[in-house]
C-alpha cells in the first residue's frame, strides 16, 4: 500500500494531463516515499482520458478512474477517495492552477499530526469583481456559520489522513465543505498558504453561478453541522412559536367576538383570522416534520449500525506483567 495518495479529477483538461503527470511525478519522487497517482476522468469529451490510459500503461504508480459521465468535481474527488489505497490522501485540480511544489508543505503538516490541511490562495490573481469579491464574502460566511476559522474553503488543493477523508459522505456540492464536515467529526484542521498559479492553457469551467451556488449550500452546511441528528430541534422551534403566535392571534380574536357577540369577525379582522389559523396548521406541519425527521436519523444510525461519534482511541487500565507474576508465585507458595 502506498503512504501518498494524490487524487486529481480531470474534465476536458486534454492540455494539461500529460504536463502535471511529469511535474506530480518529479515532485512525488523527490518526497522519497512509496505514492500513487489516482487521476479520475469526469465525463471528458475531449482526448483527456485516452492521455491518463497512456500514462497508466507506463506508470504502475498510475490509477485512472474513468466515470461514465461528467457528475461534478465532487462525485470526482469521491471517486478518487474511494480508490485511493495511501495512509494520506491529497486532493488537488487537474488545471494547472495548483503548484505540485506546494505538495511538501501539505505533507509536513500531515506529519505534526493534523486532520485536515487546507490550502489558503492567500494572494489570488483571480478577476476582483467576478470572483475574488463574492469568493471572500462566501468564505466569511462559511467561517462564521461552521465554526472552523479558514480563509479558503473553495479551493480543492487539501490533503487528509485516510480515516478522516474516509468518514466523511460526499455528495451534491459538499467537497468545499471537508474542513467543516471534518471538524464535526473531531478532526484537526490547519491551513497553509499556497500559489495561486494562471491557468497556463484550456478553459475555465468556473463562472460567476457557481459562486451564487455556494450561498444555497450554506444554508445545507448549517443545517448538518447543528441539526443533523436532533431535526425537531429547528423543526419543533418553528413549529411553536408558529403555533404560540397562532394561538395569540385566535385567542385575541375570540375575546373580541365575547365582547361584541353580533360583530363579524371575517368581516372586520378577516386577514388577522386567516393569519391565525395558517400559523397554527403550519405549526402542526413543522412538529410533524420534526417528529419525521427524527425517525429518519433513528432509523438511519439503527439499520447500519453507526454511531454519532467518532473515537479516537481506546484506553483500558491493566495490571503490569511483573505484579501479576508475584501475584501468581505468591499463591503458588501457600499451598
Amino acid at each position: 500500500m502506498a503512504k501518498y495518495s494524490i487524487v486529481v479529477p480531470f474534465h476536458n483538461e486534454e492540455e494539461n494531463v500529460t504536463v502535471l503527470y511529469a511535474r506530480l511525478k518529479q515532485v512525488m519522487e523527490q518526497v522519497g516515499d512509496s505514492f500513487e497517482l489516482v487521476l479520475v476522468d469526469d465525463g471528458s469529451t475531449d482526448r483527456t482520458y485516452k492521455l491518463l490510459e497512456e500514462i497508466a500503461a507506463v506508470d504502475s504508480r498510475v490509477l485512472v478512474v474513468k466515470l461514465r459521465r461528467n457528475f461534478g468535481q465532487t462525485s470526482a474527488l469521491a471517486a478518487g477517495f474511494d480508490h485511493a489505497s495511501g495512509e494520506f490522501i491529497l486532493a488537488m485540480d487537474g488545471d494547472l492552477q495548483h503548484d505540485p511544489n506546494d505538495i511538501p508543505a501539505f505533507l509536513e503538516k500531515l506529519d505534526e499530526g493534523y486532520g485536515v490541511v487546507s490550502g489558503w490562495r492567500r494572494d489570488r490573481i483571480d478577476n476582483f469583481v467576478m470572483r475574488r469579491i463574492p469568493s471572500r464574502c462566501a468564505n466569511w460566511l462559511m467561517a462564521k456559520l461552521s465554526g472552523v476559522d479558514i480563509h479558503d474553503f473553495g479551493t480543492t488543493f487539501k490533503a487528509y489522513r485516510r480515516e478522516v477523508i474516509h468518514s466523511i459522505p460526499l455528495y451534491g456540492e459538499m467537497h468545499r465543505f471537508i474542513p467543516a464536515l471534518a471538524s464535526w467529526y473531531g478532526a484537526s484542521i490547519c491551513e497553509i498558504p499556497i500559489r495561486n498559479v494562471n491557468r497556463e492553457r484550456g478553459k475555465s469551467h468556473y463562472g460567476i453561478g457557481r459562486t451564487f451556488r455556494v450561498f444555497f449550500d450554506l444554508i445545507t452546511i448549517r443545517f448538518l453541522l447543528k441539526y443533523m441528528t436532533r431535526p425537531m430541534h429547528f423543526f419543533g422551534g418553528l413549529g411553536v412559536l408558529g403555533m404560540l403566535i397562532g394561538g395569540a392571534i385566535s385567542a385575541f380574536l375570540l375575546g373580541l367576538k365575547l365582547l361584541d357577540p353580533t360583530s363579524s369577525l371575517m368581516d372586520q379582522h378577516g386577514p388577522l383570522l386567516v393569519l391565525g389559523a395558517v400559523l397554527t396548521v403550519a405549526g402542526l406541519q413543522m412538529l410533524a416534520i420534526g417528529l419525521l425527521g427524527e425517525l429518519l436519523v433513528r432509523h438511519y444510525y439503527t439499520s447500519q449500525h453507526r454511531t454519532p461519534y467518532a473515537i479516537d482511541r481506546l484506553v483500558r487500565l491493566s495490571a503490569p506483567v511483573e505484579e501479576h507474576n508475584m501475584l501468581s508465585d505468591n499463591q503458588n507458595g501457600m499451598f
